[in-house]
């Protein structure tokens, strides 16, 4: 009962990053586009969400198969 508990679900998320370099790709390249606005009107959340939905989705395939 002393067992360290592990995040499975971090665990997971770091073996789907290479799953999804295409959205990361094009998330960093939006950002680098950005890079000098000023005016805060430019933004790079739709990538953003795009990067970590392919994440979530390839980790929820795998989690509920790891949780206790």
């Amino acid at each position: 009962s002393d067992e360290e508990v592990v995040d499975q679900k971090a665990t997971l998320e770091v073996s789907c990053k290479p799953k999804c370099v295409r959205q990361l790709k094009e998330y960093q390249a939006c950002t680098k586009r950005i890079e000098g606005d000023e005016t805060g009107n430019k933004h790079c959340t739709g990538q953003y969400f795009d990067y970590w939905h392919c994440i979530d989705k390839c980790v929820a395939e795998k989690l509920f198969d790891l949780l206790k």
